[in-house]
Order: C-alpha cells, then sequence, then structure tokens
C-alpha cells in the first residue's frame, strides 16, 4: 500500500512530516511517498533511509491562505495537486496533507471527483468524550451550507463511524442551541425535521454543553460551527494541561501529589489528546483523501497516515459508495 504524503503542508513542515512519516513506516507495512522540494526533503532525511520511502520532487508551494480553487491550474508540480493526481492515477492508494485545506477539497473535487449522489464533501473530526470518542461532521468544508447538503453529511459520517470503528448504526445528534425541534436559525430548524424523517438512529439536538457526554456517536452541524467547535476544543485541553502543571509547581505538597496521580493525567491526557486520532477525512470524495491540523506534530502526522491506512484496508470508499446510493434513495 502506498500513501503519498504531502511533506510540505503544515505550520512546521517539512520536519514535522517527515518525522511523523518515518514513524508511521516504523510501525506498519506501509509504502510512502514524500512530494514536495527533493533538496528540502532530502536535507530533513539525514542519514534515515528505507526501501518503503521514496521521494517526488514537487517544487511549486502552496501558501496557506493561497485561494485553493485555483491551484490546479496555477500550481500543478505542488505537493498537494500531484499527490493527488497519483491517487486518481492509482500509484498511490491515499493522500494525506496538514497543508491548505481549501486548496487539498477543491484539488480532490477537481481529480477524483464525488462520489455518485453526493452534492458536497464534508470533512469529520474525532472529538474525545465520556465513551471514548466522537466525530463532527463538517468541520470546515462547507461554512455555508443547506438542510440537504447536512441530511447527507449526517449519511456518509454514519457510514464511515460504522464501517471504520465498526459501531453499527451509530447515533446522529445535530448540534443546536437548545434540544426542542423549534430551536435555532431555520437551517438547523429544516435540518432537524429532514433527519427526524429519514434517518432512525437521529437522536434531535444536541446542545454545545452534552457534546462530549451526549448518546449520539455521530454530530452534525455545518463546517463554520464545526471548525469553531474542534479548534476551541484543542485549544481548551492544550490550555488546561498547562493549567495544570503550573498549579503542580505552585506548592511543595502539590509537587508531591503530582508524583502519585501521574498514572491518572497520563491516562487523561491520552484519551483527550486530539493528535491520538490525526486527520479528518474528507468524506463524499472518490478517494481517501485526509487532510491533518495545520499545526500537526509528528505523532498527528503518523496518526493521519494510519488512519488512511484504515481507511484503504477497509475498502471505505467502495462501501461507502454502495451504502450511500441504498441511503439516498427515496430521500428528496
Amino acid at each position: 500500500m502506498m500513501i503519498a504524503v504531502d511533506a510540505m503542508g503544515g505550520d512546521h513542515a517539512p520536519d514535522i512530516v517527515i518525522q511523523g512519516a518515518i514513524q508511521a513506516l516504523e510501525t506498519s507495512k506501509i509504502q510512502v511517498m514524500l512530494l514536495g522540494d527533493e533538496i528540502s526533503i532530502q536535507s530533513h532525511l539525514g542519514n534515515y533511509s528505507s526501501d518503503r520511502l521514496t521521494i517526488q520532487d514537487a517544487p511549486d508551494l502552496i501558501s496557506m491562505d493561497e485561494p485553493g480553487s485555483r491551484v490546479v491550474k496555477t500550481k500543478p508540480n505542488s505537493s498537494i495537486v500531484q499527490g493527488l493526481q497519483l491517487v486518481k492515477d492509482g500509484k498511490a492508494d491515499a493522500f494525506v496533507s496538514a497543508g491548505n485545506t481549501g486548496a487539498v477539497l477543491a484539488t480532490s473535487l477537481l481529480l477524483l471527483g464525488r462520489i455518485p449522489g453526493v452534492h458536497r464533501p464534508a470533512l469529520a473530526a474525532y472529538i474525545p468524550s465520556e465513551s471514548g470518542g466522537k466525530i463532527i461532521c463538517d468541520v470546515g468544508a462547507n461554512p455555508d451550507t443547506k438542510p440537504k447538503y447536512l441530511l447527507q453529511f449526517a449519511i456518509l459520517a454514519s457510514h464511515y463511524y460504522s464501517h471504520v470503528e465498526g459501531v453499527e448504526n451509530p447515533k446522529v445528534g445535530l448540534i443546536n442551541i437548545g434540544s426542542e425541534a423549534n430551536k435555532g436559525s431555520a437551517l438547523y430548524q429544516e435540518t432537524h425535521q429532514l433527519l427526524q424523517k429519514n434517518l432512525p438512529n437521529f437522536v434531535g439536538n444536541i446542545e454545545g454543553r452534552y457534546l462530549m457526554s451526549s448518546e449520539a456517536d455521530v454530530l452534525i452541524c455545518d463546517g463554520f460551527v464545526g471548525n469553531t467547535l474542534i479548534k476551541f476544543a484543542e485549544n481548551w485541553i492544550s490550555h488546561l494541561g498547562d493549567e495544570l502543571k503550573s498549579a503542580f509547581q505552585n506548592h511543595w505538597l502539590s509537587r508531591m501529589g503530582k508524583h502519585f496521580i501521574k498514572p491518572a493525567l497520563v491516562s487523561i491526557k491520552e484519551k483527550f489528546d486530539y493528535e491520538e486520532h490525526g486527520g479528518a477525512p474528507l468524506l463524499g470524495i472518490n478517494g481517501v483523501s485526509i487532510v491533518a491540523h495545520g499545526s500537526s506534530g509528528p505523532k498527528s502526522i503518523k496518526n493521519s497516515i494510519k488512519l488512511a491506512q484504515k481507511c484503504v484496508e477497509s475498502h471505505l470508499i467502495e462501501h461507502t459508495q454502495t451504502q450511500f446510493k441504498n441511503s439516498i434513495r427515496g430521500i428528496a
């Protein structure tokens, strides 16, 4: 299995991306192709070599603020365009990037296309919860959307969660400002009606304070709300860790007590560490395309690559094509 990895994407590329790719190689039998400035990649690799690691020179650079819709024409030799072209041509099984999300989305749409019947692709990201993990969809691909698109996000995310996580009939909730059906904007009120009518596993609106403790496995919202939520959650968890470290240094009794509760703290950190889950799959695309956090560390890159591997090995795209077609029958 070949995973194409954008070595130039992210806030700390290419060094962090290369470290994550090496970690993925050391924990699996996959092959990795790093795409980007070949000289820079070789320099950061140093003396490391593996017969399962290859490099493809992609000299065009895409900045994080560059309009994504233009890059296929303006940056054909970029790591994002070349990586997704490899997937299209069957020379790579999946693509992973921590780079410009808009560029990955637009290029995935243009080169790989949508699964038949899908109106808009959506990003699905894990959030920690009391039960272990839930997914939010959408987290940034569609800041402006429609009720019928949100219904499709729910169907796609349910199929993904069920197939990859092995949970039959995952419960779906709609993120809203109140639990009642008539709460929220017109968009969310109409979406509630569509979900209630078409999804037997819909459990209703979920307020923000219950996101981590609700019975829902899949949480649906537009990309603006989802992206804001996911970034707040990640920063809050990091901030809480910093506050705990500071508190333990304030008194000698606290410093002593830290050693007794350290195992519990480590367990909590692992449970709520977003890097454990890697990136977000772009659902509805006719190929495996994973968008990692721009601020990803090596562990997040490694786990994004492993997520791509899991999607390929489980034949996610083929199953989604069949399941989605069956699910939208009879839905207007």
